[in-house]
């Protein structure tokens, strides 16, 4: 009876590996290749500002809240109010709904890779209606996978992961490896700079995408009561499982870089073919059609895990009075059919862009970058709630907090991370040199016009919200303002009743507390 209601705690090193299984994925390794040996530098800079900030804030946020449902929407409500905390969580379904059409377009040309000959596999990788095609069946086949129920695509999550990234991002380091030690040309040209030409301002864009690799930690948050001594153990699990994925994402983009010109880098493709060359190398072409076969399985497994996920959060939101009963309505085993419908119609018509850009890659790379823009808009939210909530709620409990007293390295943490995000957000605007995208109007329409209208419809939603809305079997915990607002005249109407009885002339006007309520 001793052990009964002990919680199992991870270990330091358990929980920096399941933050690298969450981060890592190879599918955008080519964009950082093409910068040679100053890859290295925007790794380490993105993940100085960005990746280790987010997993530390989101630390103290996730534990602050442990016991409340919302996840972003809570965290930035808490600070700003609700219709910030909308956006925020609004924002973090949209920026999913447009990354599918992306990860899903890796997941096409690695299952073109699948033939032998490796010009038709190619040309059939560059077939914008192949790939159209094969975007809209994965996709629509995980949807209705979804509706059908979700009980076993952990498992089949856990083994994409395993056999579509980990295993392959190994192999490809150890490829480089061997070609080097066995005499093979290196590609790139390791004398040149670790730092970047900052005076070519547009060369940075396709860095700024390199945020967007480190995002999602903020989902190792909810772990924080999972380990043991948190406030030491925890930022020792960040700076780990920050170094791993570091490591990997470097030594893996100096791996293709090695085997491909830089000149011949494709975004799409340059992984399989950074593969079929190292397999040529070492005379195991046969390999090749296994790899893609692996990576394209990882690319599934990954979508089956989000089609649901994200989703899952603005349906519980919605429950809640944000959006119309339509939105909110589930089949017979509890699933949101007509979110993951509207999502899916979503996905077939960004799809459907393949038509007007002039590539697989120039789509590719500007629905990478509208993707970029809104999750960072969901990061400033969430960095600079962060802080605010430290004035805002000053005496909460913080199970882990960043800095055992005062706020300096709340403000340090959180303000790098911000600044960080804002900076990789104003690049995402400007069109990359290296990638032909076609007309710069279509490229800026794209992504200003995109981006305007996903941030103001939660705002036009939030404004025509009504009472009906709210299910009435939602049991979305109140704000903290909420609370305080309800306690105050329960206090208040109690010291009315005493003044009353003592046949004081006072007035109720005092009864009321001042509340700090965020609009």
């Amino acid at each position: 009876m001793a052990n009964v209601g002990k919680a199992v705690k991870l270990g330091v090193f358990t929980l920096a590996i399941m933050n690298v299984t969450a981060v890592v994925s190879l599918r955008g390794l080519p964009a950082e290749a093409v910068y040679g040996l100053s890859s290295a530098f925007y790794y380490l800079f993105a993940a100085i500002v960005f990746l280790i900030p987010t997993s530390l804030v989101a630390a103290e946020l996730a534990a602050m809240f442990q016991d409340k449902q919302g996840g972003v929407f809570r965290w930035v409500g808490e600070a700003y109010g609700k219709k910030w905390g909308f956006l925020a969580i609004w924002v973090q379904w949209i920026e999913s709904t447009i990354w599918y059409p992306t990860v899903l377009t890796f997941g096409a040309v690695s299952i073109a890779f699948i033939g032998m000959n490796d010009a038709h596999d190619m040309t059939l990788a560059s077939n914008k209606m192949y790939t159209l095609v094969v975007v809209l069946i994965i996709y629509w086949l995980a949807t209705f996978i979804s509706l059908k129920g979700l009980s076993w695509v952990g498992k089949v999550a856990k083994v994409g992961g395993i056999v579509g990234t980990i295993l392959p991002a190994a192999l490809l380091i150890i490829l480089g490896v061997v070609y080097l030690s066995m005499g093979g040309h290196s590609n790139m040209d390791f004398h040149g700079d670790f730092f970047p030409d900052f005076s070519k301002f547009d060369n940075l864009v396709l860095a700024s995408s390199i945020f967007l690799f480190y995002a999602g930690m903020e989902m190792g948050g909810i772990h924080v009561k999972d380990v043991e001594n948190p406030s030491k153990n925890y930022p020792k699990a960040v700076f780990i499982g920050a170094l791993i994925t570091v490591i990997i994402f470097v030594l893996g983009t100096f791996s293709l870089g090695i085997i491909i010109p830089e000149k011949d880098i494709n975004l799409t493709q340059s992984l399989l073919v950074g593969f079929d060359n190292y397999f040529k190398f070492i005379h195991a072409s046969w390999l090749s059609p296994i790899i893609a076969v692996a990576l394209a399985f990882g690319v599934l497994a990954g979508v089956l895990t989000w089609v649901a996920g994200p989703s899952k959060g603005i349906f519980t939101v919605g429950k809640a009075g944000y959006l119309p009963p339509f939105f909110q309505k589930t089949n017979k085993i509890g699933v949101q059919k007509n979110i993951l419908l509207i999502q899916g119609l979503a996905v077939t018509f960004l799809s459907l862009l393949f038509v007007v850009m002039p590539s697989v890659q120039s789509f590719y790379q500007i629905l990478s970058q509208l993707t970029v823009i809104l999750y960072l808009v969901m990061y400033l939210l969430m960095f600079s709630g962060a802080i605010a909530l430290r004035y805002r709620m000053k005496k909460a409990n913080r199970p882990f907090r960043i800095g055992k007293h005062g706020n300096g390295l709340m403000w340090f943490i959180g303000g790098l991370g911000f600044c960080g995000s804002l900076l990789a957000f104003i690049l995402s605007f400007i069109p990359p040199s290296q990638i032909s995208v076609g007309s710069n109007t279509v490229w800026f329409a794209v992504l200003i016009i995109g981006a305007i209208v996903v941030v103001v419809a939660p705002f036009i939603i939030y404004a025509s919200k009504k009472a009906s809305w709210v299910d009435p079997n939602s049991e979305f915990e109140p704000f903290h303002w909420e609370e305080a607002k309800v306690q105050a005249p329960a206090a208040g109407t109690t010291a009315t009743a005493q003044t009353t009885n003592s046949n004081s002339t006072s007035t109720t006007k005092d009864t009321t507390s001042t509340t700090n309520t965020p609009t």
